[in-house]
């Protein structure tokens, strides 16, 4: 697989990285031995970017990771971390926390949890509004000094917390949602992005599902699935989103590909600087991800799918309402 560099002062990449996230948390149950077998998969198919976070499954996705990466090369694997978020034994949401001693617990854990002496990328999760993000990129900043992190990275947040941060120290990647069924970066913070410098990692890419080819209105979710409750899985919303799922699916049938694949080459081919994340869990989920890498598109394939899938064609917020008052970026 072809490489990327995350920005301008980030590590070479594979051209798509693997979010870990659903191995472990939102999306139902999953199984570890698969997930672990999908993680190999993944590293034989040239996948060098893993992306995981503390939080997901409380130290679960880490530990996951930790079992797929034994007996592997580790410095083969370029290791991404979010960190910050804090939930309850049951699971509950209750809030972020990025003051400088925080940060420097939850990677001592990250590193225990991992078997590793240091991570490639760490970032906190969403902005935590009581600490200045000068201070938790200073923090951050101590801890590349110190040789535990390589690369600091942002998640989430919008162009002027970029510029911010920026001033402190190189940022080498912004991680945030970017699929056809959410632009909302194109505006300002991916400008902002190039214009310093900072790769993106889009996760996302399929929109949860919607965009896979894979999904259909009479799908029952499990319990803990966030779908249930996302704007743009229920009632009408459903039905719009899918029927543009139809109209990609039309043109990827055409060009001898999955909708999904198609999906996941429109964002690869929005710029060199734009790494995407897939979310799969099986083996055969991640065979026909990877395979979107060798798909060209052409302006006339890019021009058709603008025209199927146009900007803020989606219907539904990208969450409900409630999870957004965090965020300092798209709404």
């Amino acid at each position: 697989m072809r490489t990327r560099t995350l920005g301008r002062t980030g590590p070479a990449v594979s051209t798509l990285g693997l979010g870990l996230m659903g191995m472990s948390d939102l999306y139902g149950p999953a199984d570890d031995a698969e997930s672990v077998a999908t993680v190999h998969a993944a590293l034989d198919g040239g996948v060098t970017l893993l992306d995981t976070g503390d939080f997901y499954g409380m130290g679960h996705n880490e530990l996951l990771l930790r079992d797929a990466l034994r007996g592997r090369d580790r410095d083969r694997a370029v290791i991404s971390v979010k960190f910050g978020a804090l939930r309850g034994p049951d699971g509950a949401w209750l809030g972020y926390d990025s003051r400088p001693e925080a940060i420097k617990t939850f990677l001592a854990y990250s590193l225990r949890r991992l078997g590793t002496d240091h991570l490639d990328v760490y970032r906190p999760a969403r902005l935590d509004p009581a600490v200045p993000i000068e201070e938790q990129i200073g923090a951050l900043a101590d801890l590349v000094r110190a040789g535990y992190i390589r690369h600091i990275g942002l998640s989430e947040v919008g162009a002027e917390t970029l510029r911010r941060a920026a001033a402190v120290h190189p940022i080498a990647d912004l991680q945030i949602e970017y699929s056809l069924l959410s632009r909302g970066i194109e505006a300002d913070i991916l400008p902002a992005a190039r214009e310093l410098g900072i790769g993106v990692t889009a996760y996302g890419v399929l929109s949860r599902g919607l965009l896979s080819g894979h999904w259909t209105p009479s799908r029952e979710l499990t319990a803990g699935d966030f779908r249930g409750y996302s704007p743009r899985f229920q009632g009408e919303n459903l039905d719009r989103n899918l029927a543009l799922t139809d109209a990609l699916g039309k043109l990827a049938a055409a060009k001898g590909v999955t909708t999904a694949q198609l999906a996941i080459a429109w964002v690869a081919a929005q710029g060199d600087d734009i790494v995407p994340l897939v979310g799969a869990r099986t083996r055969a989920r991640l065979a026909e991800s990877l395979a979107a890498a060798d798909v060209e598109l052409t302006e006339g394939d890019l021009a058709e799918i603008e025209a199927a899938v146009p900007a803020g064609a989606a219907s539904g917020g990208r969450y409900a309402d409630a999870q957004l008052a965090h965020l300092d970026s798209e709404k």
